[in-house]
């Protein structure tokens, strides 16, 4: 018999994550991060357009111009614009389904963790 303070392991394996379950946390995280980046990026956007019109306007010409020039700087950022939204909606999506994922499951793999062993204050003062 051991006289170990250290944890000992048992013959029984933990129950892991089956399914969907197991990658729902990394999704979430992923997700969460793509999302915020995405955001940083629509405030650069709107701030770089901002300046871009401030610098048109001085000298004399408004950016609603129906000018060459006027429609090249308001088109200036649309791809970025428009694939950052795309990222946005579907980091939100998935954050959406893997924090449904781990809400589902959050209670399982906790029932008899200990394997159904009874554990009473003289076992844990041993």
């Amino acid at each position: 018999m051991e006289d170990s303070a250290g944890p000992q392991q048992s013959g029984e394996q933990q129950p892991t994550d089956r399914g969907p379950a197991r990658y729902a946390r990394p999704a979430l995280i992923a997700a969460s991060v793509v999302a915020v980046v995405c955001l940083a990026l629509l405030v650069i956007i709107f701030f770089l357009d901002t300046f871009n019109a401030t610098v048109y306007s001085v000298g004399g010409n408004n950016i609603e111009d129906d000018t060459q020039e006027a429609r090249d700087i308001r088109g200036l950022y649309t791809g970025a614009r428009t694939g950052s939204i795309v990222f946005l909606v579907a980091s939100l999506l998935a954050a959406a389904g893997a924090a449904a994922v781990l809400y589902r499951g959050r209670n399982q793999g906790t029932r008899d963790s200990d394997g159904g062993e009874e554990v009473d204050f003289e076992d844990l003062g041993r």
